[in-house]
């Protein structure tokens, strides 16, 4: 009965992990030029950590003049910053000691809307590291620790986006 229930436990935690990975949706435009493929996030975005949720974007173009272009748009839940600068730096940080920062444009009223796309130049580099932690500077900096499981669920999902047809 035990043995049952161990078996039980270990298929319930592998399918709740299989059951994160997202979705991949793809699109063409109306001229057949450009591909974009995109994890679902119709019904919610991906988590990464509390309050820090994300979509992976991947755009292909036709022709040997353009190269694919990858995107990731972090969405903080509930971020406010009382600061009025005009812009802020938002920065993910690899296992590696590298950093991937992008600056946000604050809106005139001074509030952030609470999400920012890093352009990622060398995606199979960051698949095959991990990030650490994603820092908000602002008034303060606000990190975000990545736990394991949402890297590895990270890791998976842009493979999905890299490897999608």
């Amino acid at each position: 009965m035990k043995l049952i229930l161990i078996i039980l436990s270990f298929f319930a935690t592998s399918v709740s992990v299989n059951a994160q990975t997202a979705e991949i949706l793809k699109s063409v435009n109306d001229a057949g030029d450009v591909a974009t493929f995109e994890l679902d996030c119709s019904v919610a975005f991906q988590p990464l950590a509390k309050g820090l949720r994300y979509n992976i974007t991947r755009h292909e173009f036709k022709g040997p003049e353009m190269k694919n272009s990858y995107r990731l748009l972090l969405v903080m839940d509930g971020f406010y910053s009382k600061t009025l600068n005009k812009e802020m730096t938002i920065s993910a940080v690899l296992s590696n000691g590298t950093t991937i920062d992008a600056r946000k444009i604050i809106e005139d009223d001074g509030f952030f809307d609470g999400a920012c796309t890093l352009k990622i130049k060398d995606p199979q580099a960051l698949a095959a590291e991990n990030i650490e932690k994603v820092i908000v500077h602002a008034d303060k900096d606000v990190v975000y620790q990545i736990s394991e499981q949402n890297r590895e669920i990270f890791k998976k999902n842009l493979s999905n986006v890299i490897n999608a047809k």
